[in-house]
């Protein structure tokens, strides 16, 4: 039985290995097999400052493939006396159809742009923003670059960037928040953790190590309670330390990220069909596989104890509850030590309920006492288990067309054909580690002959694809606009859709107060997505925010859980402020 779990933790790395050395794409640690590879950011773009007696002359190296747009470049000169006043001169540009920006001007291989500045002499602070993408199909957020500049000597030394207004800092750049609010961040991450038990994600986990409870002596219930615990807030530290560490390092990623791989979405399913399997005695996980931590569902055992909480935080991240997303917004703004903490208090809450169901015996009380029923009950919650593969084998076709995710259903047939074969005879046990490897192999399968299907699960024929551009040309033909940021692997936000965006009272209203309604599809990844989170103070979705008609309003973020009274409310008030402003015209 060792060999099987050797062979099963394999089929979960290999995958994830395959997809993560697939694409070194910026901002995103998990690629298709299929997608090429992305330059860092300060690589791609490589500018040269030279001053001179016109000002300064800004000389942009663009790497092959790449291009720079005109109309993004902003410039902007301080010293001690405040701002000096510059105006660039642009060299001749290519014009471009571009699927974000539409007609516009780009540069290839090199843009050579002259500066003028009133101010020829003693030091300033020079500041640059740019935005580029690539050939291959990888647009970067906005760039802000800082440079200290010497007219005299001609020296020019790059400084950090500062914030942008308006958007989320990285780590190392924040100013440390005080106690108090650090006190009610942990405290709305903590209640947030708490809510995530309540997810249909969780639910599934989270049932097999409450059932382990009815028959086990108050020594076992603490000591499990306390190692799922720390499985819970091991996991959400190593996803906070991953999350800083990538975007300090420029990345733009956010909660929910490793869903965005298509590679990691297969493991996951296969590792819930393997645990389906078991609850239905296809293969019986005996004690040694459990002590050695493969029995995720398992009823006993420290390792399998604490890897039912690294589970219970993997299979959470589709599902943000209520209070995390102000929470996490506010962690990625701050210093390492003080995100690491909200991301603990987080851990702490989602771990509480079961630590309190050890402990308590009012809890126990309510359970019925241990019997036949226990069995019938293990065998039943494999079926949402079977459910969670098929919904995660669906996200992966989603994200990477239908002939992914056939391959990947083939795989799983092989899966459970190991499982199956898996007896203390030699052949079948070749057998099996033999169909392990062809799941494994099927899996990772680069994506082919099968396109990704548009995306059609959001979308009504009133709505629309976000993008920067169509928000800012609705903004400035005066609409006001309701923006969506959704997942096909985000519970929350299909719930939202269902059960009110796309019902008809609320399209009625969104067409009665001319109302634009922009999906973001964040099923895959996209830079501009995560950059558009950061600049309202969010790290990871659903995510809701309706602008008003006036240009210079400010918009209004929805909660994540929406109800048709708060969308109607929403569309009220800024109707009112759109008449209000039409009556002083």
């Amino acid at each position: 039985m060792r060999l099987v779990l050797t062979s099963l933790l394999l089929l979960v790395s290999s995958i994830c290995h395959a997809q993560l050395g697939a694409s070194s794409q910026p901002g995103n640690p998990f690629g298709g097999a299929n997608q090429p590879s992305f330059l860092p950011v300060e690589d791609a773009y490589q500018v040269v400052i030279e001053p001179n007696d016109q000002g300064l002359r800004l000389y942009w190296q663009i790497a092959d493939s790449y291009y720079l747009y005109q109309h993004q470049f902003r410039f902007g000169l301080t010293d001690s006396q405040g701002a000096v006043s510059v105006t660039p001169e642009f060299p001749p540009a290519i014009e471009r159809s571009d699927e974000f920006f539409g007609d516009t001007r780009v540069y290839y291989n090199q843009a050579d742009i002259q500066l003028r500045t009133e101010r020829h002499s003693g030091a300033a602070t020079l500041t640059l923003s740019s935005q580029g993408c690539a050939d291959a199909g990888l647009c970067y957020p906005p760039r802000d670059q800082r440079f200290s500049v010497n007219f005299d000597t001609g020296a020019v030394t790059e400084l950090a960037p500062a914030p942008r207004t308006g958007t989320t800092a990285s780590s190392n750049t924040a100013a440390p928040a005080s106690f108090g609010t650090l006190a009610a961040m942990a405290l709305l991450a903590f209640l947030g953790g708490s809510l995530l038990n309540l997810m249909p994600c969780v639910f599934p986990v989270l049932s097999l190590k409450v059932l382990s409870f009815a028959d086990a002596s108050p020594y076992q219930r603490h000591r499990q309670s306390w190692l799922y615990a720390a499985g819970v807030v091991t996991s959400f530290m190593i996803v906070a330390a991953t999350l800083i560490t990538l975007q300090q390092g420029g990345r733009a990623v956010g909660w929910g990220f490793q869903l965005q791989s298509p590679g990691f979405v297969i493991a996951l399913a296969y590792l819930f069909l393997a645990m389906g399997l078991a609850l239905s005695g296809v293969v019986e996980l005996g004690a040694g596989l459990m002590n050695s931590g493969a029995s995720l569902a398992g009823r006993r055992g420290d390792s399998g104890s604490f890897f039912t909480g690294v589970l219970a935080v993997v299979v959470a991240s589709p599902c943000t509850a209520p209070l995390m997303g102000t929470a996490l917004g506010f962690a990625v703004t701050q210093p390492a030590a003080a995100s690491l903490s909200i991301f603990a208090a987080l851990g702490a809450g989602m771990a509480a309920p079961l630590l309190l169901l050890s402990y308590s015996g009012l809890a126990r009380r309510l359970m019925p006492r241990p019997g036949p029923w226990m069995e019938t009950l293990k065998q039943f919650l494999a079926f949402p288990l079977y459910a969670s593969a098929i919904w995660l084998l669906w996200v992966a076709g989603r994200q990477a067309g239908v002939n992914t995710m056939a391959a990947a259903l083939l795989g799983g047939l092989f899966l459970a054909l190991a499982l199956w074969l898996w007896q203390a005879v030699l052949w079948r046990q070749v057998a099996a580690v033999a169909s392990v490897a062809v799941a494994v192999a099927l899996a990772t399968l680069p994506a082919g002959g099968g396109e990704r299907p548009v995306n059609t699960s959001h979308a009504s024929s009133s709505e629309e694809a976000w993008s920067p551009r169509a928000l800012a040309d609705l903004r400035a033909a005066g609409r006001s606009v309701f923006v969506d940021v959704t997942a096909d692997w985000c519970i929350t936000c299909i719930a939202n859709e269902q059960a009110v965006l796309n019902t008809e009272e609320i399209r009625s209203a969104f067409d009665a107060g001319d109302v634009a309604y922009l999906v973001a599809d964040w099923t895959n990844y996209d830079p501009e997505i995560a950059e558009f989170l950061r600049q309202h103070g969010r790290n990871g979705i659903p995510f809701y925010i309706l602008y008003p008609a006036d240009p210079a309003a400010e918009p209004v973020i929805l909660p994540q859980l929406l109800t048709r009274n708060t969308v109607l409310q929403a569309l009220e008030a800024i109707s009112e402020k759109k008449a209000a402003v039409a009556g002083t015209l």
